[in-house]
């Protein structure tokens, strides 16, 4: 630290006025007086401005960088879900005859979950197979009706080439010929009758399979909603009985990122989070998907954003609230520098230690000139830090790069390592 203290005007202007001259001749008189006269008006000012008003003495608070390394991160909260879950519902209404599965247990797929009553359904069932069975038989009632009319205008025929086409008469051949085509057509309709009788019968068949509810995946029961006896109602929504957690080894963190940090998140950047069920452990984490998509809560603007997590020990549970903090940047060995020698300006000069004297207090002169530099676009930011010279603070320009919010990677410029910043003034009074 370097302080600044006032200096000896004041016992040099008042040893000016007691060596002055006591007697002489009127030219050693005026000239004396003169002086006297000047003396005083600069003590007068010197005692308004030095003594006489605050008296204001300070000194700069310094800090000495150096290379360290330097890690950016990003916090956000969020819930734990698996991977892949899967909603396991009805798509019939009905009574629930049975529930095999409790929550947590281990299920394999197409195991046997749940039983609807299925005494309606198999009626169904038993009422569409007659209907097939009806529907044949009409198929070979037509077939006869088929055989029979192709008999008989076969038998007109042959009647009509012996007769030399006198008998039967010419009516009743075409008679003949449009009941063999109605008998033709009507054995085709039933074939249709028989088709949509087997339709009906294949779809009562499967609700029947569907009353039996299975498992779609391995997986665990995290949620069982129904219980046996319970009525299942199927109407405009298909209602939930279980959720299946796929694979609990792998699961997935979702957070909502700040919209002043989502431009410093990529994937496949690691990450680590916390939950409150294990204190002082910290479980890793690897970015898989950044959301495009915003939320806005509050007028507050986040992005949803997908974490791979590995649970190989099952310490993780679905619905675990986490707090991440992801890391946007690392850097090894760099040149850092506190925040706070970035954001320091020195005192104007009209405020600033009396180090400079009497002068400095009555003719300020004018502030520090910081470093003309532009950033071009796409370059680090160019800004500058001051360091203690022989003059008192000199502006030291750099570039700075990315901030933790303590410290800021410093990417070029004239500052090296073991320099002192100047991070802080404090003043003093007397």
């Amino acid at each position: 630290m370097t302080q600044t203290t006032p200096d000896n005007s004041t016992e040099a202007l008042l040893g000016l006025l007691n060596a002055a001259p006591k007697s002489g001749s009127g030219g050693h008189r005026r000239r004396w007086l003169l002086l006297s006269g000047g003396a005083v008006l600069v003590l007068g000012a010197l005692l308004l401005f030095g003594r006489g008003g605050n008296g204001v003495t300070g000194q700069y608070v310094t800090e000495e960088i150096g290379l360290g390394n330097l890690l950016v991160t990003a916090s956000a909260s969020g819930t734990l879900q698996p991977t892949k879950s899967v909603d396991v519902g009805s798509e019939l209404s009905g009574t629930l005859a049975s529930v095999l599965v409790q929550e947590n247990a281990v299920v394999k797929k197409g195991q046997l979950l749940a039983q609807l009553d299925t005494a309606k359904l198999t009626d169904a069932v038993a009422k569409s197979g007659a209907a097939v069975a009806s529907a044949e038989a009409a198929v070979a009632q037509t077939q006869a009706t088929v055989a029979e009319t192709k008999a008989a205008l076969a038998r007109m025929r042959h009647v009509a080439e012996l007769s030399g086409g006198k008998v039967p008469a010419k009516t009743e051949l075409e008679t003949a010929e449009a009941s063999l085509l109605r008998a033709v057509a009507n054995e085709a309709s039933a074939r249709a009758d028989v088709v949509q009788a087997r339709a009906s019968l294949k779809t009562d068949e499967t609700n029947l399979a569907k009353a039996t509810i299975r498992s779609p995946v391995d997986g665990v029961v995290l949620t069982r909603k129904v219980e046996p006896g319970q009525t299942v109602a199927a109407a405009m929504t298909t209602p939930v009985l279980f959720v299946l957690a796929e694979d609990l080894a792998k699961m997935e963190l979702q957070v909502k990122v700040d919209e002043a940090d989502v431009g410093n998140v990529k994937n496949g950047q690691t990450a680590t989070f916390t939950v409150s069920a294990w204190p002082g452990r910290k479980f890793p984490a690897v970015i898989q998907r950044v959301g495009l998509g915003s939320t806005t809560t509050d007028n507050v603007v986040t992005y949803k954003t997908i974490l791979q997590v590995n649970n190989d020990d099952l310490a993780l549970r679905p619905g675990m609230t986490a707090t991440a903090s992801i890391v946007t940047a690392s850097r090894d060995n760099a040149l850092l520098v506190p925040n706070a020698a970035l954001r320091f300006t020195p005192p104007t000069l009209g405020a600033a230690p009396p180090s400079r004297g009497l002068v400095s207090k009555l003719l300020p002169g004018p502030p520090p000139q910081a470093p003309k530099t532009r950033p071009s676009a796409g370059q680090p930011v160019a800004t500058q830090v001051w360091v203690l010279g022989e003059n008192g603070p000199q502006p030291v320009a750099v570039k700075a790069g990315v901030s933790n919010g303590r410290h800021t990677e410093v990417l070029g410029g004239e500052l090296k390592a073991g320099m002192a910043v100047i991070t802080d003034y404090q003043a003093e009074k007397k």
